[in-house]
């Protein structure tokens, strides 16, 4: 059932409130003008959440990126939680996991076409963007719904069906990251990793608690997973790639260091016939120790066996050393895909192209083009003009 991995620590409820009021006085300055917003000329799409933990971010990026990427030309910005490098970075060839991070990493491998780039300051990011590409024609930031100091055209807000926000409290006592007021600022929200099978009722249920404006859009997606790869191609692996089906006889070790894997844990139990879960913090840097773990723990699994890691992992497993030869054999990841329900994709769709149509650079060029034109027939003074998905 929806909110059912919440678990609040109620004595711890007190400290929740001062970080609320932290919060709080910091929202109110943007509000107020006081601390400052800044719009761009480009579409911006950003992507979040106002919990700590996986809402299943990186998903509906790429999920945006597949819409975009055959019409225009698309960047994604993230932060490059955990990186080793600092300051505005864009990805190439060269680049590893540990110079932009585990996601941005995972993007730019599946969309080599892509513009990826890493800033903390995502307003410097978008500018450095801009002024080094004129032909590029929206922006996605990556994990950015609280980042205020820059305001979006589309502000995308994940929430989790296990950990639905109606029912979370403040840091510390339970996952939020801001007041359940914060959700007001999404022009779309999307609750994510929802079971395939969720009845009529509880759609009409959850949609009626989050109690949303008129002005936003309210979309529900599924997890599905793809076809399993493996990590070290170059090991001459057990086989070339596998289906969820094919793990039917197998003993999996599933090997994560994701934010959430619950999820993930329940979703494989009935593929595998038997499912030895090692999960490791969020982008967890692993130690010699914690690899030494990882071969004991594979080595004492009976055969038939095999490892299923996340795409976000891969990223990091493969450059680790001393895993053992057997585990590189055996080792897969995979790939997680998302769904719509309710037949809701088209109507997304038009959301998200129509906005980015009517605002393009092209767009926008014909527009004040026209303005001018419209001004020097009739004298008309300057109109402002703000690209916001609310307006359109």
């Amino acid at each position: 059932m929806e909110g059912d991995f919440i678990k609040i620590n109620k004595w711890l409820l007190p400290l929740s409130w001062l970080y609320g009021l932290v919060v709080g006085i910091r929202n109110a300055l943007f509000e107020m003008g006081i601390l400052k917003s800044h719009a761009f000329d480009v579409p911006v799409i950003s992507v979040g959440n106002i919990t700590v933990g996986g809402t299943g971010k990186t998903p509906h990026v790429e999920y945006l990126i597949r819409l975009l990427q055959d019409r225009w030309q698309v960047a994604v910005l993230s932060r490059g939680y955990k990186r080793k490098t600092s300051g505005f970075l864009v990805a190439d060839d060269s680049t590893n996991a540990c110079d932009i991070g585990d996601e941005p990493f995972q993007m730019k491998k599946k969309f080599p076409k892509v513009t990826v780039a890493v800033d903390r300051k995502r307003v410097h990011g978008i500018e450095e963007l801009t002024s080094s590409n004129n032909n590029l024609d929206v922006i996605l930031l990556d994990d950015a719904f609280q980042h205020r100091y820059v305001k979006p055209g589309i502000n995308i807000l994940l929430v989790d069906y296990h950990r639905l926000i109606i029912y979370d409290k403040l840091l510390p006592a339970g996952r939020m990251r801001e007041p359940l007021t914060g959700k007001n600022r999404a022009d779309i929200v999307i609750v994510t990793k929802c079971p395939q099978d969720l009845r009529p009722m509880e759609f009409r249920v959850i949609t009626k608690a989050l109690d949303l404006y008129p002005y936003q859009h309210l979309f529900f997606t599924t997890l599905e997973y793809g076809t399993l790869s493996p990590v070290f191609k170059d090991m001459k692996p057990v086989k070339d790639s596998m289906e969820l089906k094919d793990l039917k006889s197998l003993h999996c070790l599933l090997l994560s260091g994701i934010a959430s894997p619950r999820q993930l844990i329940e979703d494989l139990k009935p593929h595998v016939a038997q499912l030895e879960p090692l999960s490791f913090a969020d982008h967890h840097n692993f130690s010699a120790k914690d690899i030494a773990l990882i071969n004991d723990t594979f080595a004492a699994l009976p055969s038939p066996k095999c490892i299923v890691t996340t795409e976000k992992d891969a990223a990091r497993i493969v450059t680790l050393k001393g895993l053992s030869d057997d585990i590189k054999k055996n080792i897969y990841s995979l790939p997680v895909h998302i769904s719509f329900m309710l037949n809701q994709e088209e109507k997304f769709n038009e959301n998200i192209i129509g906005y980015v149509r009517k605002n393009s650079r092209n767009s926008i060029l014909v527009k004040r083009k026209n303005d001018h034109q419209s001004q020097d027939c009739h004298h008309s003074g300057d109109r402002p003009r703000t690209i916001s998905f609310r307006n359109n």
